[in-house]
């Protein structure tokens, strides 16, 4: 894997990481509780009963972190806000000292010369908000713009691009509809309420950003048949999964077939006039998660594909496609038992960018975990994780060659860390982490990353991506 990936020299490389995953210290200097810490100290939501409380101790180590990020020469950081340690209640005053934190870390970035990419919302609702209604409430959506204000007012003359979900597929239907995300409801109408007024909190956020690089980020699938006859059953899970926030992002309508799927969930009685041109108010890019590919079925043995650890109670993401089976077809799994499949990637951003308005496309999230170990020598060999992203990479670089207009990457993730319901079972990391000491140990899949990165500024016509 030394050859040349052939990616444009200009090609942003970095690596991602979320808040709660990360940051820790989850009650100090005023940080108010989400919906993550009431999650996670439930008993048998998450597996071995981890919780996020320490995770990896980002909030008392980020200049440590930061100078791990420069010595492996990302060109940028995407990284979430808290929105509970910057408004402890999702509303009014701001709690200083939490947003002093994200001030220094932005400053800490750019003095190293990475790109600061902040996401505004990676799932952790402050609680009060949650107690409110949550995101099927309306409400929800406007304290979303108003902290988005709050944020850009604090960090824009610093801060170039600004997203503004992660995933609001996982937001909605993993939070309210199966109950494996926090907050743990198990309504599917409630999981498209709250899918609705995240993308509306979405547009109202945007307009909030003015100066700004603005964008969203959604988790999108290739979809496969199992059969012949499952050409429906495709359908129906890649509207759930990526039409249903594709075609309002981008088209500014809802798919018709999925609304007529959800006929028995709901009336969509909650979108009111005008929501749905907000929705679709101007990106300047769109992020895409990827990590595997759906294979779906109505006939015969699968899994209902609830992405829960195992051994947890949890109940369907699919309200309306219940019956939809998912299947494997043999190939290498991740720790996390998804299948490797770099060319759905190609699938994924040569349709984006086929079939939507063309703007600049991101890769936001892409990784594998897999069963680190730290051995004797204190290293951490991990061949399987290199291999992932030399494939995923090289599959970035031939969407380029089709004339996708993809401009970068972002590796999931630059640290192990709590990996939701999965807690601290599943590794991530290009970094690995010693929980019991925090030790850091930058992982073969780091160091090659790094020789990537370097060899692609070295290439001809190279410039300064940041």
């Amino acid at each position: 894997m030394t050859e040349p990936l052939g990616l444009p020299a200009d090609f942003v490389l970095g690596a991602a990481t979320a808040a709660y995953q990360i940051e820790g210290a989850v009650a100090a200097d005023g940080r108010g509780p989400s919906i993550w810490d009431t999650f996670s100290h439930t008993p048998g939501r998450i597996l071995g009963g981890d919780t996020g409380d320490t995770a990896i101790e980002h909030y008392r180590r980020m200049a440590a972190d930061v100078a791990t990020m420069a010595a492996l020469g990302l060109d940028a950081y995407r990284f979430s806000v808290s929105w509970s340690r910057v408004q402890p209640d999702g509303r009014g005053a701001v709690n200083q000292a939490g947003l002093d934190f994200y001030r220094r870390l932005v400053d800490a970035l750019l003095d190293n010369g990475i790109a600061p990419w902040l996401t505004l919302y990676h799932w952790d609702l402050p609680q009060a908000l949650e107690d409110a209604g949550g995101w099927p409430s309306r409400d929800t959506a406007h304290r979303f713009a108003d902290y988005a204000e709050t944020m850009h007012a604090a960090l824009g003359d610093r801060v170039r691009t600004w997203t503004t979900l992660n995933e609001p597929w996982c937001s909605a239907f993993l939070g309210y509809g199966s109950g494996v995300h926090a907050p743990g409801r198990r309504d599917g109408a409630d999981a498209v309420r709250a899918a609705h007024h995240l993308m509306l909190g979405h547009g109202l956020a945007a307009r909030r950003l003015p100066g700004s690089e603005v964008g969203v980020t959604l988790n999108l699938y290739a979809t496969s048949p199992a059969g012949p006859a499952d050409d429906d059953a495709v359908r129906r899970i890649d509207g759930l999964q990526n039409r249903f926030f594709l075609d309002p992002v981008l088209l500014g309508r809802y798919p018709a077939d999925v609304v007529a799927d959800l006929a028995g969930v709901t009336d969509f009685g909650h979108v009111r006039d005008g929501d749905l041109a907000t929705i679709a108010a101007p990106l300047d890019f769109l992020g895409v998660n990827y990590y595997t590919r759906n294979v779906v079925t109505t006939d015969g043995p699968g899994d209902g594909a609830g992405h829960g650890a195992p051994g947890l109670d949890v109940g369907s993401p699919w309200p309306g496609s219940e019956h939809v089976r998912f299947v494997r077809r043999g190939l290498p799994t991740t720790a996390m038992g998804w299948e490797i499949d770099a060319p759905g990637l190609v699938e994924v951003l040569h349709r984006v960018h086929t079939e939507y308005p063309a703007l600049p496309l991101y890769v936001t999230e892409n990784g594998a975990a897999f069963h680190d170990t730290v051995a004797a020598d204190g290293g951490v060999r991990d061949p399987e994780r290199v291999a992932y992203l030399d494939a995923h990479l090289r599959a970035c670089a031939e969407a380029v060659g089709k004339g996708v207009p993809l401009r970068g990457y972002f590796a999931w993730s630059l640290f192990d860390n709590f990996e939701w319901s999965w807690g601290y079972s599943r590794r991530f990391g290009l970094v690995h982490v010693d929980y019991a000491t925090q030790r850091r140990t930058v992982k073969d899949s780091g160091d090659w990353y790094r020789t990537t990165i370097a060899a692609t500024r070295r290439a001809p016509g190279a410039g300064d991506p940041r």
